[in-house]
């Protein structure tokens, strides 16, 4: 089922424990870790952009490309500049080395979206995740906001628009694990996340 909600795939990092390599195209399984992540996707949402400043990487991907819109190396600058391009009301936002996103888990998230809530967000015992969230263009205000004041704290940010979160007892019944949350900062979590995949798929 596809949802009235653009899927937004950051992946404007820097990577600089990779010695500023492209961490969207390291390979899991032979699979590059954008493949992971696009595959949900596109079970989820008519329309998936990619945010990044290097367009010419992604040219065979079957996605809309933007860059953004404000010259600065930040979550916030992604997230706005997905909501600014995206076509419908509400966009979903992860990261390109999220390997685990779990389809259940963005569907409960997306499940989520009413008249009210601007902000749908899981919440664990670790804290909030803005990188697996639903975003409504009325952030954008607010975010424009807090980045001509270079102010980049997310939730400090939206900490006045309505929010829903999303209780870690629902999250916990898709991702038992929370293994949606897990990205690649560093060599060592890309091989963790090797294991971790030879143990699901063996």
């Amino acid at each position: 089922m596809k949802h009235a909600c653009t899927g937004v795939i950051l992946a404007g990092g820097l990577s600089t424990r990779f010695n500023g390599k492209n961490k969207a195209f390291f390979s899991i399984r032979k699979k590059p870790l954008l493949s992971y992540i696009y595959n949900v996707y596109k079970e989820l949402f008519d329309e998936i952009l990619l945010v990044t400043n290097d367009p010419l990487e992604y040219l065979d991907w079957d996605l809309e490309i933007v860059t953004d819109i404000y010259p600065i190396r930040s979550s916030m600058t992604g997230i706005h500049t997905g909501l600014f391009y995206s076509k419908h009301q509400y966009a979903f936002i992860s990261a390109c080395d999220t390997p685990f996103l779990k389809k259940e888990l963005v569907e409960t998230i997306l499940s989520g979206i009413d008249n009210k809530s601007e902000l749908i967000i899981p919440e664990t015992s670790f804290g909030l995740e803005p990188l697996c969230a639903v975003y409504s263009k009325n952030c954008l205000k607010n975010l424009e906001h807090c980045l001509n004041h270079e102010k980049f704290k997310i939730m400090r940010c939206l900490k006045k628009v309505p929010v829903k979160k999303i209780s870690e007892k629902k999250v916990l019944q898709k991702d038992p694990d929370l293994f949606s949350f897990f990205n690649i900062n560093t060599p060592e979590d890309l091989d963790k996340a090797e294991a971790l995949i030879q143990k699901e798929q063996p």
